[in-house]
């Protein structure tokens, strides 16, 4: 197979600053952190970072831009047997109802399984990440194998109706005991009440080869290379290939210690407020004062490090398997590695983006550079930064981060200098220095696309 010519692995740093903001919260709406180097650091985690970046992505190929604006995306969701519903209808005229219920039965004969209560019937009990026109390919396929498919239904169909019946049975069976339970003959022992047991599970009839393969292959990867960047893993049907991604985040984390605040807020009721300011005497204004609604809400602020790599063999090999050629994996992949930079520097989480406007941060230092393995430079802000005695923290970060940068090349001959790009005025400033002294260790870069190697 073809293979690129440059090394194995592309690893990405950048140092970004937020304040007042919130990208990811926990369970309890609280600012996710954790201690390393005896400090508090607060932190972004890795399933945030590639939601955002995988999303972004996915946002600028469907809107015709970027490199990936060429190929399909993926969509993870549970929400398939709708997609198919709704392809069958607006394409090939089938009636709402029986086109819900041949879709969830097709996917049911696949092996997946849906939610028991009413607000999840017709959803996967499991995220499904497959290509966004997966759902328009199974109603096609089944509308073309329209005759075998209906033939499969009716065993289908008999076997739901066998298994209804067998819980409504053993329904019945219960009812009559609690009867008996409750008013026992003289003198006769009473029997505790037999215990509730699982519904019948219906023993679906297995999908016809030729059936089982159209669905297979609409929910293949194909050419949405994201699946390939990022992977995938589904256990329900064995046949539906696990992807194992060639795209590594670490979790974001403060290079100072962690800074939260509690910050209380009211939210105003403007029609009371309105009363209050036409109000004539002082106890009607009295009575509309107040805010509509108070409470609290966790913001941080700080300069975070973070890191990615990129594996351009496993990237190429997802892709052939995804059934490219050599070529055409190729130009994908060097495709894809743009666009991967690309949404690493720009995504944000969108956690209270319209509150904090955190999704108009741009980084503070990027540096881009490969390898022979990835290199994660985690490490360098062990020893915190300190304000007091450092400076400002994106300043003293990016200092730090040079200088571990220049160690690794220097003692590891696998790894490149790499480029380097910033967007904060003082980090030029330093940037510009440290290249008259003739100790930049990576050659600076003026737009975001230069750092693709």
């Amino acid at each position: 197979m073809t293979t690129s010519s440059k090394p194995q692995y592309l690893s990405l740093h950048v140092l970004e600053t937020f304040a007042a903001a919130l990208p990811v919260r926990d369970e309890n709406g609280q600012p996710k952190a954790f201690v390393y180097g005896s400090a508090e650091r607060t932190a972004i985690s890795a399933q945030a970072r590639r939601r955002a970046e995988r999303t972004h992505s996915r946002s600028r190929a469907n809107q015709g831009d970027g490199p990936l604006a060429s190929y399909s995306s993926g969509r993870r969701t549970r929400e398939w047997a709708l997609f198919t519903r709704d392809a069958l209808v607006k394409n090939h005229d089938w009636d709402v109802d029986q086109a819900l219920y041949a879709a969830k039965a097709a996917l049911e004969g696949l092996g997946l399984k849906f939610g028991e209560k009413e607000s999840t019937a017709h959803l996967t009990k499991v995220l499904i990440y497959a290509p966004e026109d997966s759902g328009e390919r199974i109603a096609e396929h089944l509308n073309t194998h329209a005759d075998a498919f209906k033939t499969w239904l009716t065993e289908y169909t008999a076997a739901k109706e066998e298994a209804s019946a067998r819980e409504e049975a053993k329904k019945n069976a219960k009812k009559n005991a609690r009867k008996k339970a409750a008013t026992p003959e003289d003198d006769a022992p009473t029997e505790p009440a037999a215990k509730d047991s699982k519904e019948e599970e219906v023993k679906v009839p297995p999908l016809p080869k030729e059936l089982r393969a159209g669905i297979l292959t609409a929910f293949a990867p194909r050419d949405a290379i994201d699946i390939s960047i990022f992977g995938r893993f589904l256990a329900e049907v064995a046949e539906l290939r696990t992807v194992d991604g060639a795209a590594q985040h670490s979790w974001a984390f403060t290079i100072a210690p962690a800074e939260h605040i509690d910050d209380f807020y009211a939210a105003a009721d403007d029609a009371k407020l309105e009363r209050r300011d036409n109000a004539l005497d002082f106890l009607d204004a009295a009575d509309n004062a107040g805010a509509g609604m108070t409470g609290y809400q966790s913001l941080i602020s700080g300069t975070f490090y973070r890191h990615a790599a990129l594996d351009r063999h496993k990237l190429r090999v997802n892709l052939r398997a995804s059934g490219m050629s050599e070529d055409e994996a190729e130009t994908a992949a060097q495709a894809a590695e743009a666009e991967f930079i690309q949404a690493f520097v720009d995504a944000v989480p969108r956690a209270k983006t319209n509150s904090t406007a955190s999704t108009g941060t741009l980084p503070n230092l990027v540096l881009a550079h490969e390898g022979a393995r990835p290199y994660f430079y985690a490490a360098a802000f062990q020893r915190h930064i300190d304000e007091t005695s450092d400076g400002p923290a994106a300043l003293a970060g990016a200092r730090r981060l040079l200088d571990h940068h220049r160690l690794i090349t220097t003692k590891r001959t696998d790894a490149t200098p790499g480029r380097l790009l910033t967007y904060d005025l003082d980090i030029q400033e330093l940037i510009g220095q440290l290249a008259t002294d003739g100790a930049l260790p990576a050659t600076e870069v003026a737009t975001l696309e230069q750092l693709s190697a």
